[in-house]
């Protein structure tokens, strides 16, 4: 069996930035071990698998160690094959997922728009044994939602200060953990850490956007904001709070064409 397989940059203009996602079209379903075999030789925080159906496409992303009911780096990043590689005729794609009907639209300027749900952060009171500590923080605000912990720090440069006890971490419930703070060249920025699932640092990260943009929304008192993810490869992304989902809009760079041979 032959898969196609694409690797695209995504929230990036330029290659060697933004998040790298793996892209591969089935004609129908692989057993779900197989694709977690495939992802973990790819080794990306990412592996996004389309299978079409009529004018959608079903979508189910992996990490090198788990499946995932979200992730938006890697559908912006499958639509952007799709545009580029695929000869995607619209300017719309609908994507069906574990999350909904995920919508990205085509820009005149060729940036991609996605459409998301809201995942609303809710406060705490009883913040995981360890949490702080293993950041070296002082205790701070701490957030919950039905995929990640957020936690809202006083300044941009704690959060690109951060070394994470990764170790300490793992222990951590759910997917993992947000930090944000308001930016000083953005509206907010951010670093994201899953070394429960298998990333200990992902470069940029859409869904967690989907938990930081209604937070900010409130905070700042107002809806368009732009945002950068601090991580090494740098992550920029305009976003919007839509009533009940959030836009994320930003490029894509293709990175590699190949086959994956079974």
């Amino acid at each position: 069996m032959k898969i196609p397989v694409y690797q695209a940059d995504a929230f990036t203009e330029k290659l060697f930035g933004g998040n790298p996602a793996a892209i591969c079209i089935l004609e129908d379903w692989l057993p779900a071990d197989t694709m977690q075999q495939i992802a973990m030789e790819n080794n990306l925080s990412e592996t996004a698998f389309l299978v079409k159906d009529n004018s959608f496409y079903h979508i189910r992303w992996f990490t090198p160690a788990v499946e995932v009911s979200l992730c938006g780096h890697a559908t912006l990043a499958a639509a952007h094959i799709l545009f580029t590689e695929v000869g995607q005729p619209e300017n719309i794609i609908s994507f069906h997922s574990k999350s909904g009907v995920l919508k990205v639209t085509k820009l005149t300027d060729g940036r991609l728009v996605l459409d998301f749900p809201v995942n609303k952060p809710v406060l705490i009171n009883d913040v995981p044994i360890g949490m702080f500590e293993s950041f070296g923080i002082d205790p701070v605000p701490v957030y919950t939602t039905s995929f990640d912990l957020m936690i809202v720090l006083s300044s941009q440069s704690i959060i690109q200060n951060l070394n994470p006890d990764f170790k300490t971490l793992t222990g951590m419930p759910g997917r993992g953990i947000i930090v944000t703070a308001k930016g000083d060249d953005a509206d907010f920025v951010s670093r994201c850490f899953y070394p429960q699932s298998g990333i200990d640092e992902d470069p940029v990260t859409g869904s967690a956007h989907t938990i930081m943009v209604p937070y900010w929304a409130e905070q700042l008192g107002k809806t368009k904001m732009k945002a950068i993810q601090l991580s090494k490869r740098r992550g920029y992304l305009d976003c919007e709070l839509a009533g009940d989902r959030v836009l994320m809009s930003g490029n894509a760079v293709t990175f590699m064409r190949g086959t994956i041979e079974l």
